[in-house]
């Protein structure tokens, strides 16, 4: 299985989580980037600051790899017009993908048309710009029932909302790799989980991001029916060898 066509490689520390300057920084989405220009790595996922540059530098390139970024991230707080604007400097700099952070926390208060709204106005923006759009919902935050409830809500507003031909452009995905767990629970995409997030999506495709951490893990998740995978280990994956890194 060639799964390097599946694999979207992932940078999200900011400078100050990972103690890099900012030239630091790029210089890593840089030889990301460059590793999936030589591996067939189907995408780069990077903090919305460095979309210019790394845009750029592949098309330089002359390559096909795809720059995504994530919006309202991580925490998924921000307001719907704070991700608006975010969202629209990342398409504006030449983003091809918005990985927005849904408001789970809102959606755990009971605030469900909050949650609504934002997923509908997110999704119209970048719909309208041919930007494949992604939800995370952060399923380690949520019970199996929420995970279940949510995706279906997600899935039920895309059909209410969306013609059909747009539905294939919108993931709900499993995690951000930032949510603090205790007793050891796992923070990013489980088997458990993903079954879920698939038995409940319809129509719209599912991601799995972190805790992909070995090409046979890879290869179950597409099995089960991923579409889409976040890792920060996308080389050691498609060199058959196991990930020690988080994500």
């Amino acid at each position: 299985m060639n799964i390097a066509q599946y694999l979207d490689s992932t940078y999200l520390k900011t400078p100050e989580q990972s103690g890099l300057s900012h030239e630091e920084t790029l210089q890593k989405d840089k030889e990301l980037t460059q590793e999936a220009i030589d591996n067939g790595i189907f995408a780069v996922m990077i903090r919305p600051d460095y979309v210019s540059e790394i845009k750029k530098y592949i098309q330089e390139r002359n390559s096909n790899v795809v720059v995504g970024t994530v919006i309202g991230f991580h925490e998924g707080t921000y307001s719907v017009e704070e991700k608006l604007e975010e969202a629209s400097k990342a398409i504006e700099d030449g983003v091809d993908e918005l990985d927005f952070v849904i408001n789970y926390k809102a959606y755990l208060q009971g605030n469900i048309e909050l949650v609504k709204d934002e997923f509908v106005r997110c999704s119209q923006l970048g719909l309208k710009h041919n930007k494949i759009v992604k939800w995370i919902i952060e399923i380690a935050a949520l019970t199996d029932t929420q995970i279940a409830d949510l995706t279906k809500n997600i899935s039920n507003w895309a059909e209410e909302n969306f013609p059909e031909n747009d539905w294939s452009k919108i993931f709900v995905k499993s995690s951000t790799g930032f949510y603090e767990t205790t007793g050891g629970k796992p923070n990013g995409a489980t088997f458990e989980g993903i079954k879920i997030m698939l038995d409940n999506a319809g129509k719209l495709p599912v991601k799995a991001a972190g805790g992909v951490r070995t090409p046979e893990d890879a290869e179950k998740m597409i099995n089960l029916g991923v579409k889409r995978i976040g890792t920060s280990s996308a080389l050691a994956l498609i060199k058959n060898q196991t990930s020690s890194e988080g994500y």
